[in-house]
């Protein structure tokens, strides 16, 4: 497709290597520049957040928070839950 308005990825980092999870991002990152809408479902939640315009958490099925996503990067809740760190 050439340029869509809107691309929804699920998950691009799977089972991916460190090195390639962090080209994914950047390119990630570079599409949402170009102003291309992206919706990203992503359990890598430190890497997802720090690119982020908006983020919302799901727990088992139901949404737990939402806000942009340095506001839920710095959450001590979700630094607790998913990033490992319950510190700053």
């Amino acid at each position: 497709m050439m340029r869509p308005e809107i691309l929804m990825m699920d998950e691009p980092s799977l089972g991916l290597a460190p090195l390639v999870i962090r080209d994914i991002f950047r390119i990630i990152q570079t599409l949402h520049e170009e102003g291309i809408t992206i919706l990203l479902v992503e359990q890598n939640a430190n890497a997802a957040l720090k690119i982020a315009d908006f983020a919302f958490v799901l727990e088992t099925g139901f949404l737990g928070m939402q806000g942009t996503g340095a506001e839920l990067l710095n959450d001590p809740g979700i630094k607790a839950a998913y990033l490992g760190s319950a510190k700053g």
